[in-house]
């Protein structure tokens, strides 16, 4: 029997979602990272499972007019970024037909207007970052390994990341360091600093966030005061907040729009990022999240601005499940899992008049959408939010009303 080839030339038909390109031989899928649309490229074959070959890019022979040259020496190693190499305005293009495309074949969604789309810095974005070590080198996991790749700095990392990024260089390589550390995450709000350890074998002791300290001038010794969208916000170790520096406020300004009313119910409610400008809108804003790291943050930064948050501590399936009269408008803000399910059930039961969904992952939203829109909703807009510029992801804000 022939031995099938290994190496295959290729054109691209598309990206998808996950970063990969599409391409089609002898009636089998090929995926290949690193390319564009229209391109023709080497590839060799890393992996055959039912139809689907994956594929590894050995060469570009004809590359698109919007290829350019990635400025990160790890760019194609490290498991970060994955669209270095496509100009900015290609990268905003792209993943809004990708996700124009996932809510038409998941959701069998047709859109009634064109995705708008925000975006902002392309660089030197995020606000967070996990970090990991091998003996005295610091970096990131290359993709789909978990060897490290050691960075002097980031590219997307904000200034004040790549200055701590640079000082636990020199930290590494002092005896004071615990060996026993293997991750840790660095957050800043461009003024002070929080590192938190991820992975460790053993407790580590106060001294070593004292020489932290010392090293890092603003670095916090707990939680992180986080302004944004008007408002402050207490970020502890643990709690989410968004990463993109540049996009929180109008972010924020985009999921509440023009809505005001009575009562409005904030899903996944985390710190408050959204609850706190909608107590400013509605008379009564019930914030609900299940983590409880951050629900006395969300608790803490109502108290401290003064509004009138209902904080709850639940699921939100359970929570919904308690609703016997529908609110006037609902923001969701949920995990890379969607709403699901139950809660789409629960909210077609409730009929709120208004609901905005802001979602990470296309594919879930598709599926959500459809569960809404058979009980009665109606797309009023969706913007596609560039909050992970140079990567796959896709953020989205979806604002629904009831016929």
């Amino acid at each position: 029997m022939a031995q099938a080839q290994t190496k295959l030339e290729v054109t691209i038909e598309k990206l998808i979602y996950g970063g990969d390109g599409l391409a089609r031989v002898d009636g089998q899928v090929a995926l290949a990272p690193f390319v564009l649309p229209g391109e023709r490229a080497e590839v060799e074959v890393v992996e055959r499972k039912h139809g689907l070959l994956r594929t590894k890019l050995v060469e570009v022979r004809e590359a698109a007019a919007d290829r350019v040259i990635p400025p990160c020496p790890h760019f194609m190693r490290c498991g970060g970024c994955h669209y270095q190499h496509a100009a900015y305005e290609a990268q905003l293009a792209l993943k809004r037909g990708i996700l124009a495309e996932t809510l038409r074949r998941v959701g069998k969604i047709e859109l009634p207007a064109e995705i708008g789309v925000m975006a902002g810095e392309p660089w030197h974005y995020r606000n967070r970052v996990q970090l990991h070590i091998r003996g005295t080198e610091l970096g990131y996991r290359e993709a789909r390994s978990n060897r490290l790749i050691a960075i002097a700095e980031c590219p997307i990392a904000s200034p004040r990341i790549n200055e701590a990024i640079g000082t636990l260089r020199e930290m590494l390589r002092d005896a004071r360091w615990p060996r026993f550390v293997h991750s840790i995450e660095m957050f800043t709000n461009e003024t002070e600093s929080q590192l938190n350890v991820l992975e460790t074998e053993r407790p580590v002791a106060r001294r070593f966030f004292d020489w932290c300290a010392e090293k890092m001038p603003g670095l916090v010794p707990g939680a992180l005061d986080y302004r944004a969208a008007g408002e402050v916000y207490r970020v502890s170790g643990g709690s989410f907040f968004q990463v993109n520096r540049h996009l929180i406020e109008p972010m924020v300004e985009a999921a509440l729009g023009g809505a005001q009313g009575e009562p409005a119910l904030d899903l996944y409610a985390g710190v408050g990022l959204f609850s706190l400008p909608l107590a400013k809108r509605f008379a009564k804003v019930t914030g609900v999240e299940s983590g409880s790291t951050a629900i006395r943050d969300l608790i803490f930064n109502a108290e401290r601005a003064g509004t009138a948050v209902d904080a709850r501590q639940s699921s939100v399936d359970a929570y919904l499940a308690s609703l016997t009269t529908a609110p006037d408008f609902v923001l969701a803000d949920p995990p890379r899992s969607g709403l699901g399910k139950i809660a789409v059930a629960h909210l077609a039961r409730l009929r709120p008049a208004r609901v905005t969904i802001v979602a990470c992952d296309p594919a879930t939203l598709a599926r959500d959408l459809a569960g809404l829109m058979n009980a009665g909703y109606l797309i009023d807009g969706v913007t596609m939010v560039d909050l992970f510029p140079q990567t796959f992801h896709i953020e989205a804000i979806v604002r629904l009303r009831l016929i």
